[in-house]
């Protein structure tokens, strides 16, 4: 797995995951929107690891290179 996330894309998919997952704990049993905050899990995952599943696939890669 070379890395293919960086920089600014992998800011902004920590947040969104950690504000996703933050959610799940917010809503609670109340209603059955808690299971998106589990979404989060995946941008979470993907911005600390520094790789995406999906971006080799459709030919993206943010990750400055390395000379």
């Amino acid at each position: 797995m070379k890395a293919n996330v960086g920089g600014i894309d992998k800011m902004l998919r920590i947040a969104a995951g950690l504000v996703l997952l933050a959610l799940t704990f917010l809503l609670g049993n109340e209603s059955g929107l808690w299971l998106w905050g589990l979404i989060g899990i995946v941008p979470l995952a993907t911005g600390l690891m520094g790789w995406c599943p999906f971006y080799p696939l459709i030919g993206l890669n943010s990750c400055p290179s390395k000379k």
